[in-house]
């Protein structure tokens, strides 16, 4: 009846509505073809070659096959925020961290062309690092540590020029450090510790005009330590323990290097005389322990000096007396000399008057026979005189005190500082892992605590106290929290090339 009465009205509404269903199903198949077309297809591949080569147990990557990368958010993808020329957006970083990972990484990761952050830390990765990852031109960060990887660093990588930080410390890597990586133009962190790198360090090196931290402790290094390393001029930290350079001298250059704040050199198999430091103004760690170093103690060394490690040597001579004039020391460790004279009894006289200051002074087994001055060290002051000439010839208490056999423990010293607090111990529930806040604004305010694992790489300290309260106020301001919300309770150091507080 309608269609009759209305003839031209019924059929220009039923065209419409045609028309309506064909541009939305037009519009909805639009949408679908630029969704499937937002990244680049052939980093599409490349990622799914790299999903491919990896083991994925706790399933973190099972979203990589819906969907378009960057669209869709796959885990631990990031994309460029506009399109590129080739009207795609394109991967920027790659950031699988402590994802229970294995397998091994796909030589396909060289197709990710704009990518800027490589990050696959912690996981239990093996097999060897692709060289095709040195095509990646735009690369800052490639972060590898942590994993079971082996094969030798590929020579490809040192054409990485925009490169900021290459991390491959604790893994199996073997092989020499490549001749190449002095093109790493940019590179500012190179920690490869830990791993079986063996060979010359390459002179070459100096070119990295930028380079602030060279770790290579804990590898099979040989050969001899290269002068020209004094040629870099941002160098803040020199850390080569537990390799061995055959005799080789620490190169008296080493003293121009103005920057530099750690130089650890630790059972390196090195011979000759320790240098004159005298001009390294900003030195706040030195520690060439367990090496045949022979002559004396330099007479002059930073005043910011924190740790001094010069234990088990043959060095010779007095303790210097500007070692009183450190106001900052935590730690002087000459232990197993070959040291003569007198004990200084004023080391401890320009201490820092905090309160969790603290210094360890080890001068066991040397040939120290007397003392000068009075000897009184206050309480945070901790003495070892043992096997010293001066023990065997006391009969007074206040120098045999000192003369114990005692290990010096306290690398491994543990510390807890739990609240003291008046409250109930049923007002706050332990099976959920509660425990009282003590510096809440709320009387015995119970919440569940923030953990935070603190590793230190590189430490420039002996003792954490002084930086407690520092480092709690930098982690809630970088969180966004109230400073009563983190509370560091204990820490401890851990046996081995790394420190680690909790």
């Amino acid at each position: 009846m309608g269609f009759d009465y209305f003839p031209c009205l019924g059929t220009k509404m039923l065209q419409l509505r045609t028309c309506e269903c064909v541009f939305v199903l037009s519009y909805c198949y639009l949408v679908l073809l630029t969704v499937a077309q937002v990244s680049s297809p052939s980093e599409v591949n490349a990622l799914l070659a790299v999903k491919n080569s990896l083991i994925d147990p706790m399933k973190h990557l099972s979203n990589w096959n819906k969907g378009d990368p960057c669209a869709f958010n796959w885990t631990g993808v990031s994309c460029s925020d506009s399109a590129g020329t080739d009207g795609y957006l394109h991967v920027q970083a790659l950031q699988l961290m402590n994802m229970n990972l294995s397998g091994s990484l796909a030589p396909e990761l060289g197709q990710l062309s704009q990518l800027k952050i490589l990050d696959f830390m912690w996981n239990e990765l093996t097999g060897s690092i692709p060289r095709e990852i040195g095509s990646l031109s735009s690369l800052k960060l490639l972060l590898l540590n942590g994993n079971k990887l082996s094969g030798s660093l590929p020579d490809e990588l040192g054409y990485l020029t925009k490169l900021n930080r290459l991390q491959v410390d604790q893994n199996n890597i073997s092989g020499p450090l490549p001749k190449s990586f002095a093109n790493m133009s940019s590179v500012r962190h190179l920690h490869l510790n830990n791993n079986s790198i063996s060979g010359q360090i390459p002179p070459e090196l100096y070119k990295l005009s930028t380079l602030f931290h060279l770790l290579l402790d804990n590898n099979n290094l040989s050969g001899y330590l290269p002068p020209e390393l004094s040629k870099l001029p941002e160098m803040q930290i020199i850390q080569l323990d537990n390799n061995n350079f055959n005799g080789s001298g620490i190169p008296a250059t080493y003293g121009n290097l103005s920057r530099l704040a750690k130089l650890s050199l630790r059972n390196c198999s090195l011979h000759g005389a320790i240098p004159d430091l005298s001009s390294v103004p900003n030195l706040y760690y030195l520690d060439l322990s367990e090496n045949n170093l022979s002559g004396s103690i330099p007479s002059k060394l930073s005043d910011s000096m924190r740790t001094i490690d010069l234990s088990e040597n043959h060095l010779n001579g007095s303790i210097p007396g500007s070692f009183s004039n450190l106001p900052f020391l935590q730690r002087l460790s000459l232990e197993n000399n070959l040291l003569s004279g007198s004990v200084p009894t004023d080391i401890w006289q320009n201490m820092t008057s905090t309160k969790s200051a603290r210094l360890t002074i080890d001068l066991r087994n040397n040939s120290l026979s007397s003392i000068s001055g009075a000897l009184n060290p206050p309480d945070n002051v901790t003495l070892r005189l043992g096997g010293n000439p001066i023990c065997e010839s006391a009969n007074t208490a206040n120098i045999t005190q000192f003369c114990g056999s005692e290990d010096g423990g306290d690398r491994k010293a543990e510390r807890s500082r739990k609240s003291m607090m008046a409250c109930p111990v049923q007002a706050c529930p332990t099976d959920n892992f509660f425990e009282y806040v003590p510096a809440s604004p709320l009387p015995c305010f119970c919440a569940s605590p923030l953990k935070v694992g603190y590793r230190l790489k590189s430490p420039s300290f002996s003792y954490f106290d002084p930086y407690v309260l520092p480092f709690e106020l930098y982690v809630t301001s970088s969180l966004d929290l109230n400073p009563y919300q983190l509370a560091i309770d204990s820490y401890f150091w851990e046996e081995g090339p790394h420190k680690i507080f909790i």
